[in-house]
């Protein structure tokens, strides 16, 4: 099969209330994140920079319930380059931040100055990309972002990095980044976020994480060439059932996404349908008033299937 874009490791729950149905593609944003996609000269390439083995289907687990089948005795990455993880200036300054943050919500985070360092040296590395500077063009245009490369930049600081309350009975617990890159987990009893694909392989890795299988309708049974999985994993004595996000993809590219998706919408909850090469996907972005709370990809169809559909009606 050959490598599509559909970069989806599913790491986080598929909450979007909208039927796909429902919604009209946006045809504006679809052109963009393709754009972004051809850019995106960061992205790992199945079968070359990592290799997965999706194994065994998972099974049906409750929301709430931590005993899940291992459908998959081998971890779902078997080989990852790291040598070009670091050799990649935003990827080794993005892993840099990922021991910043305590995992729990109701724990209060402590930011040393020597990580508000590294989050402003990763959002430069950020800011210096082809994908970024264009995703800044599109906001620029729209009246969405300033044209100063400083304004933008803190524009990305409060959106990614401000620190909020999760949990309310808590101290500042929580931001859009540790959220939506790191993981983190609720009362002891859930996962919350995690949906990023580097993450995900140094945590199993570190054998903290535990792959038990893909999660998949009957027709998109996924192999290791995808760039979509749907997924389930265990993760500090907690069942992930099912979630979405990018595999393969640069953080930058999905900053850029998630941040267009947010800038261009004021609702609270944002759903947008989207396609992007070969796949129709629902983009969701929650808001944590002025900065994120959530963002995550849904998987709708891959392989032009959206397109077979349309033309036999």
């Amino acid at each position: 099969m050959d490598a599509r874009f559909c970069g989806f490791l599913v790491l986080a729950v598929l909450s979007s209330h909208l039927d796909a149905s429902r919604l009209a593609v946006n045809q504006e944003l679809s052109t963009l994140f393709n754009e972004l996609w051809k850019l995106d000269v960061n992205r790992m390439s199945p079968g070359v920079d990592y290799t997965i083995s999706v194994q065994g289907k998972a099974g049906f687990v409750n929301q709430g319930s931590n005993v899940a089948q291992d459908r998959a005795s081998q971890p779902l990455f078997s080989q990852v380059n790291e040598t070009k993880l670091q050799a990649t200036t935003t990827i080794s300054r993005f892993m840099k931040l990922l021991n910043n943050y305590e995992s729990s919500t109701g724990v209060s985070e402590q930011v040393t100055a020597e990580e508000v360092a590294e989050n402003n040296l990763f959002l430069d590395a950020v800011l210096e990309t082809e994908v970024m500077k264009r995703a800044h063009r599109f906001l620029v245009s729209k009246g969405r972002s300033r044209s100063d490369l400083r304004q933008f930049k803190s524009q990305l600081y409060l959106i990614w990095f401000h620190l909020y309350h999760r949990d309310r009975n808590a101290g500042v617990d929580s931001c859009g980044f540790e959220h939506v890159f790191v993981g983190e987990t609720r009362s002891g009893r859930e996962i919350i976020g995690f949906h990023n694909w580097i993450q995900f392989y140094l945590q199993e890795k570190s054998r903290l994480l535990d792959y038990k299988g893909y999660k998949a309708r009957d027709q998109d049974i996924p192999d290791q060439d995808d760039h979509v999985l749907n997924l389930q994993f265990s993760w500090h004595g907690l069942v992930k059932p099912v979630g979405s996000a990018f595999i393969g993809a640069s953080p930058e590219f999905e900053m850029a996404v998630f941040t267009v998706v947010f800038l261009m919408n004021t609702e609270r909850s944002t759903t947008v349908l989207v396609n992007i090469d070969q796949c129709q996907m629902e983009l969701v972005v929650i808001r944590h008033g002025r900065s994120l709370g959530t963002a995550y990809p849904k998987l709708i169809s891959s392989n032009n299937r959206h397109l077979r559909q349309h033309s036999s009606h």
